[in-house]
């Protein structure tokens, strides 16, 4: 035991006093202060502790250890010349420092043994059995419950494994599966019935670390429902029973009106006893049949009936069975599952499955790049579309990002989690799009599935559909798109009978459409449809403050793509991108900035002037402008597809990659020019 001598008995010393007098580890020798009346002082007194006015006089081969109390620094230094090298001591602060860590950790010991017992309390005061294995599925604890249901001796069992206990146990499986069980019905060797729940232990760092198993005897329950013979004696145990239990249970007299709930009943139907106590047996009901009623028609109980109850629509699975007292029916007892959470919970989970299954929309506003006040003005617009069910029109010339708007706003919209459908109304033929759109019965035109076929429309229903190059529409395909906006409503090709749809459209052009109106191409009925929410994406010549930010996000997008780890642009190789118009929008910067990646070193880590191809609109790259000397000759049919090829793309700049305008001046249809793109490889979003 070591013996302390406390130098100061004012507050600190006091508290020091107090703290110390309780451990076995230290004996107070001394209390020394100036001041006669303080409060150490006095406790030291009562304590039978020496007391005095001079530490110098207590200092001595006996003492181990000082504490300095006074918080002087001048006491302190005179305490340490004056005392022995074996004597050690302790400035007061870090006394007192470490008197509040012991007491602390005390406290806490104190607070966690509280805890613990709470807990075991509850735990073996509980009407649920219950039992807890360890990953291995060995019993670590089982509670009185557990074990008196079981019939055995809780001290035996803890250690051994769950499957020498309880052979039909379904812990092992939950252990493997890491899923919870809810209310399995199971039938115990003493033939006991129990409902059980059986549910995985996992730890914040998603590590199994063992099982926990709840069950409740329900054989009195179903004693009760099916073999009672005097209701009148065993109401106040069926009463005690029902309302401790937390399955809802209800019950009804032979005349099918409530003569008791419990608690659980009034927390999952969200009815009170007053709205069903005396009131017929389907006053819970929103959907369904009563069972009591038929339970009390038939004299026979029923299982796993699915229904809906109160006025949240729960859903609930119910089991009822008569009661009958001498043979005399005398009401029946109905229990309620709740199934609504599991409902709902599998409903997001196919909802997330269908999500990662299409991953139709994939870009959201974060995606859209730019703070200038144009682009800003047109995400504002589109963000305040988004949540209204409006229909949407995007204007802007080629490669401004229509699509990206259109799959940020679905992403933004209520419909975020159904379906985006896209459709390109220019790449697919005249013949065609209609079948595609609208659908088909079967027989409606030679080679129709049989069976029909369901269009882009039905799959888009409760989603968004997004038509880019409307203004490529035929008249007949408009006159039925007109149709779904106005009734929403379709009729598949070669039917007659309108199917109801609710979706949102996103349309999008780059044609002039109040030009196409006059000129007959357009119903004017259409575009007051289509233009109620007009957003207009800016060109990027229009917001050239953009390109550097563009630029980067660009740039780390190809490296992903391309395997490189390009950091950016030069100050000089930024001077010639924002020197430049950009006929081809954000589209051509991604071309640009893709073909200058291709051609650097991988040394290289920055685009230099000299990476960045010619920015003009001639092909620099023809085989054509070569002189005769340099053309290398080949089969000329390759020759010749190389020079349409070069004048197609020629022509595409010069239009700004208005598809329409580009089919127009070279005098072919746009259908023919969509094949041209397809069969010479050239990226129907490019421009270069």
């Amino acid at each position: 035991m070591k013996k302390v001598l406390i130098v100061g008995a004012g507050t600190g010393g006091t508290a020091l006093l107090k703290l110390l007098h309780k451990t076995a580890v230290f004996q107070v020798t001394a209390v020394v202060d100036i001041d006669e009346m303080a409060p150490g002082i006095k406790l030291a007194r009562e304590m039978d502790i020496a007391v005095g006015t001079d530490w110098r006089a207590f200092i001595n081969k006996e003492i181990d250890l000082v504490i300095e109390a006074t918080g002087k620094q001048e006491v302190l230094d005179d305490i340490r010349r004056e005392c022995a090298p074996n004597i050690t001591v302790v400035p007061g602060a870090v006394a007192h420092m470490m008197a509040e860590l012991v007491k602390e950790k005390e406290m806490l010991i104190a607070k966690l043994k509280s805890e613990t017992t709470r807990r075991g309390l509850i735990f073996n005061a509980s009407h649920d059995g219950m039992i807890v294995v360890d990953e291995y599925a060995y019993i670590t604890d089982i509670n009185n419950s557990a074990a008196e249901m079981i019939e055995v001796d809780k001290e035996k069992v803890i250690g051994k494994h769950i499957l020498e206990v309880l052979p039909t146990s379904g812990l092992p499986r939950v252990l493997k599966t890491k899923q919870t069980e809810f209310h399995q019905e199971v039938k115990l060797a003493n033939g006991k019935k129990v409902i059980t729940t059986r549910i995985p232990m996992i730890d914040e760092t998603g590590k199994l670390f063992g099982a926990l198993a709840i069950f409740k005897d329900i054989t009195e329950l179903v004693k009760l429902a099916e073999e009672i013979t005097d209701l009148k004696e065993m109401r106040m145990m069926l009463e005690a029973i029902i309302h401790s239990s937390e399955e809802a249970i209800s019950v009804v007299d032979e005349h099918g009106n409530g003569i008791l709930i419990n608690p659980a009943y009034t927390r999952i139907t969200g009815l009170s006893e007053e709205e069903v106590i005396g009131k017929p047996a389907t006053a819970d009901i929103a959907e369904g049949e009563s069972m009591h009623m038929q339970v009390l028609k038939t004299r026979r109980p029923v299982r796993g009936v699915r229904m809906k109850v109160g006025p949240k629509n729960r859903d609930v699975v119910v089991n009822v069975a008569p009661i009958i007292v001498d043979g005399v029916l005398k009401g029946s007892v109905g229990v309620i599952h709740d199934v609504s959470e599991i409902q709902r919970l599998t409903a997001e989970l196919n909802r997330a499955r269908q999500i990662i299954r299409t991953l139709e929309a994939k870009y959201s506003f974060a995606d859209i790049i730019g703070t200038s006040e144009e682009i800003k003005v047109a995400i504002e617009q589109a963000k305040v579309a988004a949540k209204t069910p409006a229909t949407i029109l995007l204007r802007g010339e080629s490669g401004t990002g229509k699509e990206l708007f259109a799959h940020a706003i679905h992403n933004a919209s209520d419909r975020k989690y159904n379906k985006f459908i896209r459709v390109n109304c220019a790449a697919i033929s005249e013949t065609l799009l209609e079948s595609e759109l609208f659908g088909y019965e079967e027989g409606a035109f030679s080679g129709a599935k049989r069976g029909g076929k369901r269009g882009l429309f039905e799959e888009a229903n409760n989603g968004s559909i997004f038509l880019d190059e409307i203004g490529e529409l035929s008249a007949n395909t408009q006159a039925k798109l007109l149709r779904v906006l106005q009734e929403g409503e379709i009729v598949r090709v070669g039917g007659t009978k309108p199917i109801p749809i609710n979706v949102r459209v996103i349309a999008a052009t780059n044609v002039n459409l109040e030009k196409a109106i006059a000129e007959g191409t357009f119903r004017e009925d259409l575009y007051y449809r289509l233009n109620r929410m007009p957003i207009y994406i800016p060109p990027l010549r229009a917001r050239k403050e953009d390109i550097p930010a563009l630029c980067q996000h660009l740039i780390q997008k190809l490296n992903q793509d391309y395997g490189r780890n390009v950091e950016g642009v030069t100050p000089a190789a930024l001077d010639r991108l924002l020197a430049y118009d950009w006929p081809g929008n954000v589209r051509e910067l991604e071309n640009v900035l893709g073909r200058a990646m291709i051609f650097m070193k991988f040394n290289e880590v920055m685009i230099d002037v000299h990476h960045i191809p010619p920015l003009d609109i001639s092909r620099a790259d023809s085989p054509f402008r070569k002189n005769e000397k340099e053309l290398e000759i080949r089969p000329l049919e390759e020759m010749v597809e190389q020079y349409e090829a070069g004048i197609i793309e020629q022509a595409l700049r010069k239009y700004n990659n208005n598809k329409t305008a580009t089919a127009r001046a070279l005098g072919i249809s746009i259908r023919n020019l969509y094949y041209k793109l397809e069969k010479y490889g050239i990226d129907k979003n490019s421009t270069q």
